[in-house]
């Protein structure tokens, strides 16, 4: 299949990239290190550890999402490669959407990584803390609902990968790189702009913020950290519906993005 054909290029593109390594070594490292910063705080420890290493996993993931995920497209067309492979039977649809998955593909190894890292520094912990100090924990340390943790945390990712793509089919790096990740902060505060109503007294003002608060992504709801640190229950449903949305979401951004690309004159 043509689709697969262009995403496994991507893939293979991505792992051979320095700048993968780079990353994901970081963020092995940047782990490790959070071990030795637990063993400095009295009964943190383990808290520290697995904030830090849901931290990094989602915060190197964002930076290879964005990075990669803004010259997907741009990189095609700048080093005029996109010639021939139109020239192929491969349609510019077919193209975005491969270089979607293929990103897609090399994200789910580097959460996965992430997160066998951060579950065998938490069995250790497990296996070598004494009894007395595994009665005090809110949570196991190799908590299974850590799991729903990643999850979330690789939605949001493809989300914003699809955000990155979206802008990279029509700007250059620079500026798709800005609008996303602006577009990552102001996700983390969109539940703010439902809210304004009560802070200005312009009322067609209220109602654009209302309507951004509709249009822009609410990455908040993928954040639930704090919740499986402390050993919060996080519904099934809930999870659900917030993949869900992201879906519904990721959908629109690529049936745009393909439809701006196909329109797009690349001589």
């Amino acid at each position: 299949m043509v689709l697969w054909a262009v995403a496994l290029s991507v893939f293979r593109e991505s792992i051979r990239d320095r700048v993968f390594y780079n990353l994901l070594l970081f963020a092995v490292l940047l782990v490790g290190a959070a071990v030795l910063i637990g063993q400095m705080t009295a009964g943190q420890d383990l808290k520290i550890i697995k904030d830090l290493g849901l931290a990094a996993t989602s915060f190197f993931g964002l930076f290879i999402a964005v990075f990669v995920g803004v010259g997907l497209v741009w990189k095609e067309v700048e080093r005029r490669s996109v010639y021939s492979l139109l020239a192929k039977p491969v349609g510019r649809p077919e193209l975005v959407l491969g270089k979607y998955v293929g990103l897609a593909l090399t994200l789910l190894v580097n959460v996965l990584v992430m997160a066998v890292v951060l579950y065998l520094l938490l069995a250790f912990m497990q296996f070598s803390s004494p009894e007395s100090v595994r009665a005090g924990w809110e949570a196991p340390a190799a908590d299974p609902a850590l799991l729903k943790a990643f999850l979330l945390i690789y939605v949001q990712l493809l989300l914003v990968t699809a955000i990155a793509l979206f802008f990279s089919t029509f700007a250059g790096p620079m500026v798709s790189m800005a609008l996303t990740f602006g577009f990552y902060v102001i996700g983390h505060f969109n539940a703010d702009l439902k809210h304004f109503d009560a802070v200005v007294t312009s009322t067609p003002l209220a109602w654009l913020l209302r309507a951004l608060y509709y249009l822009l992504p609410n990455l908040a709801p993928f954040d639930i950290t704090a919740k499986v640190v402390h050993g919060q229950l996080v519904p099934a449903g809930y999870l659900l519906m917030t993949i869900g949305y992201a879906a519904i979401y990721i959908a629109v951004l690529l049936t745009a993005a393909s439809f701006i690309f196909s329109r797009r004159d690349l001589k």
